[in-house]
């Protein structure tokens, strides 16, 4: 398990159209989202003990959001092939057992994760209504104990788009597994 931090792609940087999958059976894309205020774009995966820490969170925080326009989206761009826990089959799995409550994509191609420059899981990206991002960081202080956590930093950046204001400068990138490549 390579450990890897975001990238922190720069602020303003427009989100990528993307075309997957979802575990529902349904094709989505940007435009699926565009009567949201705000677009959380995680790329995440089944097998990471980092995403497995924080997914609840994940559920909770859309939960928690989504009736002021706020939409979370997973997307999975492992091989699936050399991790096979990270199957479409397999994420229909865990959505339901873990009541993921936001669209769960397949990159298959890895094509959105390089065009995002996503590299770890979880790898976050904040966009606002024009699709320009706002915020790429951690979900919060503690990714292994959530009783231990002092800072929401995903859910103040939330608050402040929301509100209007801008969001805190100093943002600190979102660190776990690394994506699984496809050899060459």
């Amino acid at each position: 398990m390579a450990l890897l931090h975001s990238t922190m792609v720069p602020l303003g940087t427009p989100a990528v159209s993307f075309q997957l999958l979802g575990v529902d059976s349904k094709t989505y894309s940007l435009d699926s989202f565009l009567d949201k205020n705000v677009l959380v774009i995680i790329f995440m995966c089944n097998h990471c003990p980092y995403v497995k820490a924080v997914l609840q969170r994940l559920v909770d925080l859309q939960a928690e959001t989504k009736q002021q326009g706020v939409q979370l989206v997973g997307i999975n761009s492992n091989d699936v092939k050399r991790y096979p826990d990270d199957s479409l089959e397999n994420m229909q799995k865990i959505a339901k057992e873990k009541g993921i409550n936001f669209p769960y994509l397949l990159d298959v191609t890895q094509e959105t994760a390089k065009a995002y420059d996503a590299v770890c899981t979880p790898d976050i990206y904040v966009y606002g209504s024009e699709r320009k991002l706002l915020y790429r960081g951690r979900i919060d202080d503690n990714w292994d104990h959530e009783g231990k956590v002092t800072q929401r930093n995903l859910k103040e950046a939330l608050d402040c788009i929301v509100a209007g204001k801008e969001v805190p400068g100093e943002q600190i990138p979102s660190m776990g597994c690394s994506i699984k490549w496809k050899e060459n």
